[in-house]
């Protein structure tokens, strides 16, 4: 799948309706003399674009490397206790975006889509661990090109509370493209084999499609 038409221009195209809405009522309230009200509801139009931004982003060239999907802090490396029921052991970087970072989400790993399952029914605060069992969330699970397996989640938080996947089961992906995106603030996570060595730390801040994760197990 290259990437999907909605994701090809620099603004997602969830801004639009969004900013249109708070554009008008920004006018109406300069129109009325409600100056103050006017300048706010114009910020918070700007603002929405500038989180709907989508910028070019470019992979490295080392295939075997496993990309970030999303932009943030690293809150949470640690080995699963329990067997993945795709990866199998594994373990789980976690990713939390604020409403400040880039929301588009990008492939880790080129590979086919095996499966993407949505579950889950809190909105509790992305940076929350407990958010990763109970959220409501997007599972995609992708077995790469050197047959290697990952899944890769979308996960809401307090103030995000819609996920956009566009990929399908049976695509296949390249990595570094986006694929999708979460609204308003959130948490990404990679499930990966145990093997597999994590180039990163707590506290880390990563790029979405440009910064590697861990190394594909030899």
């Amino acid at each position: 799948m290259a990437a999907p038409r909605a994701l090809q221009s620099a603004l997602a195209p969830q801004a639009w309706g969004f900013a249109i809405a708070l554009g008008t009522a920004a006018l109406v309230s300069f129109a009325v003399g409600w100056q103050a009200l006017g300048w706010l509801l114009a910020a918070l139009s700007a603002f929405n674009f500038a989180f709907f931004r989508n910028p070019r982003r470019v992979a490295p060239l080392a295939e075997r490397s496993i990309l970030a999907p999303g932009d943030g802090k690293v809150v949470e490396v640690s080995p699963l206790e329990e067997l993945d029921p795709f990866v199998g052991r594994a373990q789980r970087v976690a990713i939390f975006l604020s409403v400040f970072d880039v929301h588009i989400n990008h492939v880790p790993v080129s590979g086919k889509v095996r499966a993407i399952t949505r579950r889950g029914a809190k909105f509790k605060a992305a940076f929350n661990r407990e958010a990763s069992a109970l959220n409501v969330q997007s599972r995609m699970e992708i077995e790469a090109n050197d047959g290697s397996r990952l899944a890769v989640v979308q996960v809401t938080g307090l103030i995000a509370r819609r996920i956009v996947c566009y990929a399908q089961v049976g695509d296949t992906l390249e990595r570094g493209d986006p694929y999708g995106l979460i609204c308003y603030g959130s948490r990404m996570e990679l499930i990966l084999p145990a093997g597999c060595p994590v180039r990163v730390r707590l506290g880390d801040r990563v790029r979405s499609g440009e910064t590697v994760i861990a190394e594909v197990e030899a």
